[in-house]
């Protein structure tokens, strides 16, 4: 645990972020890989991609690799500032627009926001994927997140068992 993290700092870089977590958290990451590891320090490499895969794994949302990320950070204060900070606007947020957003869903307007944040969220999340495998050396999970990613838009496996794939993968050693 570092005594001289910038909470503050910490805390509002989050809040921020929430309001881009449009498709949900994972689709910052890159960002706080900028934050976390290489501006303020709080993690290294190997913690970061381990916060990701602990939380992924686990049941729940999928916001709880912020949550990790934190405590790996500094402890509960960590996680409770990072997960608060993270949840608080886009919730609120989230109800209000829903409830704006089914009244009106008709309108032309909202229409045109629903498509054209489609492509955002994607690019987000191709983002996220490049900052978890482009850290990894070799060629392996280059090939693993394409095929996978392949697979899910071309085929209708399920993606309880392209996860098991992987996982067995990674227990070979291959990744």
């Amino acid at each position: 645990m570092r005594a001289s993290i910038d909470w503050l700092g910490l805390f509002s870089h989050l809040l921020l972020l929430s309001f881009l977590a449009i498709g949900g958290a994972i689709t910052v990451v890159p960002d706080l890989h900028r934050v976390m590891v290489q501006q303020m320090g709080l993690l290294t490499e190997t913690q970061f991609n381990a916060s990701i895969a602990i939380a992924q794994a686990s049941p729940g949302p999928n916001v709880l690799f912020v949550a990790v990320m934190g405590y790996q950070a500094a402890g509960l204060l960590g996680a409770g500032t990072a997960l608060f900070g993270i949840m608080l606007p886009s919730t609120a947020l989230t109800l209000l627009i829903a409830r704006w957003g089914r009244a009106r869903r008709d309108w032309p307007t909202v229409q045109a926001f629903k498509t054209g944040m489609a492509p955002i969220v994607i690019a987000l999340m191709f983002a996220t994927g490049w900052i978890l495998i482009g850290k990894t050396p070799g060629w392996q999970p280059i090939l693993l997140t394409g095929g996978t990613a392949l697979a899910v838009w071309r085929t209708r496996v399920h993606f309880l068992v392209l996860i098991v794939i992987g996982a067995v993968l990674g227990a070979l050693g291959w990744i």
